[in-house]
């Protein structure tokens, strides 16, 4: 039995490490591959919305921070609340066991492209590149196919749309902006992830030490105001 899953964790390091390496060589052949993702498709442009106005959903975007995220973790399964968490591939590659462990606590995992890059400049071959070598690296990790794109910074172009949209992806934006990558002040970033809340918002956050404070207050004011939070899926 212990053969067994010595050979299974080899196998699965030897399929991560493939993965990787054809990313960064740049060879990896992205644009004939397909995703069988059958969702909504938005050729149209980007969802900042959920089509439910009693609910809202909270989106954090990780490419660092990794420190922080057991504490995030542990605050929302305090209130019962699951999220969405928009992972970067280059941040993946080094945090298998973080990944599943947001995984298992019942969150949402979304893609955000693998290089962090500005998509509004990229091809839409590139743009192509960036979602499949982060969606073929988390569903080798932990065996799920994600169906939400949220480009870093919130840039992108036409390509983006089309090139998700092939792929099964809704392209995610926000509706509120915490700005807590900047500052940390918890006061204000509890100001502006909820003074003018509304049904359906998409409320972006980072894994900061910052929004560890400023999560349980948030939290609970989300809910004195009357909304449910729910990761994005249920709600596009």
């Amino acid at each position: 039995m212990r053969c067994f899953v010595l050979k299974e964790k080899v196998f699965r390091s030897v399929v991560i490490n493939f993965i990787i390496a054809f990313v960064v060589l740049g060879v990896f052949g992205i644009t004939y591959l397909s995703v069988d993702t059958p969702v909504r498709a938005n050729p149209d442009g980007a969802i900042s919305r959920g089509n439910d106005n009693s609910k809202v959903s909270l989106m954090f975007d990780v490419y660092s921070g990794t420190q922080y995220i057991d504490d995030i973790l542990r605050v929302l399964d305090a209130s019962k609340v699951s999220a969405t968490f928009f992972v970067g591939g280059s941040w993946v590659a080094n945090n298998e066991e973080t990944l599943q462990r947001i995984s298992q606590y019942g969150h949402e995992i979304g893609n955000q492209g693998y290089f962090n890059q500005d998509h509004s400049t990229l091809s839409a071959q590139r743009n192509r590149e960036e979602i499949v070598a982060t969606h073929r690296l988390v569903q080798a990790m932990i065996n799920i196919s994600m169906t939400n794109f949220a480009p870093p910074s919130g840039t992108f172009n036409k390509h983006t749309i089309s090139e998700a949209s092939n792929l099964g992806y809704n392209t995610i934006m926000w509706t509120v902006d915490t700005q807590d990558w900047k500052d940390d002040n918890v006061d204000m970033i509890v100001k502006r992830a909820t003074d003018r809340l509304d049904g359906g918002d998409f409320i972006l956050m980072h894994p900061t030490q910052s929004t560890v404070s400023a999560l349980p207050k948030i939290l609970d004011t989300i809910k004195d105001k009357g909304f449910g939070i729910v990761p994005i899926r249920e709600v596009v």
